[in-house]
């Protein structure tokens, strides 16, 4: 009995990275995912602002550090990767820039926003200042948009789409 097995050809390992480039950028050419980018990154900036140059009444990178240490018992690496994709990720976000990734980073930080510090504090935010702190209604927004962003990509008007563009070339 003669089994014929095919061997695949071996890609050159430019052809492999641009493929995977292409996959991780491609984004369709429609305005609506790049209004939930552009709003969803400058939302997140803002606090970004906060927690990195202690704008809007923020910490600064050491008030954050400081918290995330002694509030939340988390490591100061934590803090500062929660920062890095808060400023940096947000930043991306309005360019359409790795929106993917980016937006994946925001939607691991609201989830561990929930998981450490919102949850507990029930759906509602404190608009009447009737609760200990604010709920989780907002971090449900954010995630619903952040599903859709690493569902679809940058949309139109991205860096994103320019780079597939340019990969394809």
């Amino acid at each position: 009995m003669n089994a014929h097995v095919e061997m695949a050809s071996p890609q050159a390992p430019e052809q492999r990275l641009r493929r995977g480039l292409r996959a991780l950028l491609q984004t369709r050419a429609d305005w609506v995912p790049a209004v939930q980018r552009v709003t969803l990154g400058g939302v997140v900036l803002a606090h970004g602002l906060q927690k990195a140059l202690g704008w809007f009444g923020g910490g600064g990178i050491s008030g954050t550090v400081e918290f995330f240490q002694n509030v939340l018992h988390l490591p100061a690496a934590l803090a500062l990767l929660v920062t890095f994709s808060d400023f940096i990720g947000s930043l991306a976000l309005i360019a359409g820039f790795m929106t993917r990734v980016a937006a994946l980073g925001t939607g691991l930080v609201m989830v561990g926003a929930v998981a450490t510090l919102h949850a507990k504090n029930g759906f509602f935010m404190n608009w009447f200042g009737n609760q200990p702190g604010e709920g989780y209604e907002f971090h449900l927004l954010a995630l619903a948009l952040v599903v859709a962003l690493v569902r679809s990509g940058g949309g139109r008007a991205s860096v994103d789409a320019k780079l597939t563009h340019w990969i394809r070339g």
